[in-house]
């Protein structure tokens, strides 16, 4: 039931914050966008050690 419940929560945010989105005049130059994306990766790292750190620890 939680998980429905988390779904559906996901689905009105989903449905409210994408129009919200598109309507706005807010846009991302290729610089910047390159700059983000240089630090995905070894956040996406660091994440992945932490998760595997907590299920170790159980």
């Amino acid at each position: 039931m939680e998980v429905l419940i988390i779904l559906g929560v996901l689905l009105v945010a989903l449905l409210i914050i994408v129009p919200l989105i598109e309507r706005s005049k807010m846009r991302i130059s290729s610089e910047t966008a390159g700059k983000l994306s240089r630090w995905i990766w070894p956040l996406i790292m660091v994440s992945l050690v932490i998760q595997l750190i907590m299920m170790i620890a159980r």
